[in-house]
């Protein structure tokens, strides 16, 4: 497990409403709260059944236990249909009779991973928000694991420790991650994995665009965030293609990443003084903001 930091002010826990980007004392995150399970899904029909039961029994041992090293005040899990054509939305919908905790968002046309990711976001009801792939290869557990290692931190990331694709992918992938980096000047291990949990007032004022699925790490950090990263298994995929080639990878990932270079290189900060608090001379107390304006 590896940290990443930056010496930005931020939020430690962030609540629904719109507050001010200044410092909240170390172990506020340890409330816990509500969390939203966010998975895009396309055209996996054949494999939700598995993932949803996964899921559950992943998540409602943690929302039964009295206490622990992070509170689980419930979950739920948020399936967003991406326009698929294999019956995904009649399984959902029929799971959501079975399970309680799903709760299906059935996008009209195809928009693609990100915009199904950031629809999955709007729609949550949880203080925090967890994310997984539909294609079953990320194991659910290990999200219930990330939740336990989140205090302290503003968001969780996972880092695919032996990839069970093709050779060929995981050697584009390696290459990916390491031009990120050098790039963007991070120490993201694995921006391609799935398996992430974020606050979500974060995830809702993080700047968002087509392919930007791939950057929340680096966007992350952008925002001053403390980031945890963590290890976590990867399976084979059993049923269903992945959706992703060099074809669909290749330009428009170089081309993203020039944009978020931009994007991370003019961020807009600026000090507020507190009325009441400055001295003749200099402010005795400033409020550093980073990107919004303070909540009144």
């Amino acid at each position: 497990m590896s940290t990443v930091r930056r010496d930005y002010a931020h939020p430690l826990h962030l609540h629904r409403e719109n507050r001010p980007s200044h410092p909240i004392p170390e172990g506020a995150s340890a409330r816990g709260g509500l969390l939203s399970i966010v998975v895009p899904a396309k055209d996996e029909a054949a494999n939700l059944p598995q993932l949803v039961n996964e899921i559950v029994r992943a998540f409602r041992p943690l929302a039964a236990r009295p206490g622990g090293p992070h509170k689980l005040d419930g979950f739920e899990v948020v399936i967003v249909d991406d326009g698929s054509t294999d019956g995904t939305a009649e399984v959902v919908e029929r799971m959501a009779r079975v399970y309680p905790e799903l709760r299906p968002v059935l996008l009209a046309s195809n928009v693609g991973q990100s915009t199904a990711t950031v629809a999955g976001f709007r729609a949550s009801r949880g203080d925090w928000i967890g994310l997984l792939d539909a294609d079953l290869q990320n194991p659910p557990a290990d999200l219930a694991a990330m939740w336990d290692a989140l205090p302290g931190f503003d968001a969780a990331l996972g880092w695919r420790q032996d990839r069970q694709d093709k050779w060929s992918r995981r050697v584009l992938s390696r290459l990916a991650n390491g031009l990120r980096n050098l790039v963007l000047g991070q120490a993201i291990r694995d921006t391609g994995c799935s398996v992430r949990i974020i606050a979500r007032d974060l995830a809702l004022r993080l700047p968002m665009f087509h392919g930007g699925h791939r950057f929340l790490g680096p966007l992350l950090l952008r925002e001053g965030c403390r980031i945890v990263q963590m290890p976590v298994a990867h399976r084979p995929r059993a049923r269903g293609k992945s959706h992703y080639h060099f074809g669909n990878r290749s330009v428009r990932v170089v081309v993203d990443l020039l944009g978020v270079a931009w994007l991370l290189r003019r961020p807009i900060r600026y000090e507020v003084v507190v009325p009441g608090t400055a001295a003749p001379d200099r402010p005795a107390q400033v409020r550093l903001m980073a990107g919004r304006e303070a909540a009144r």
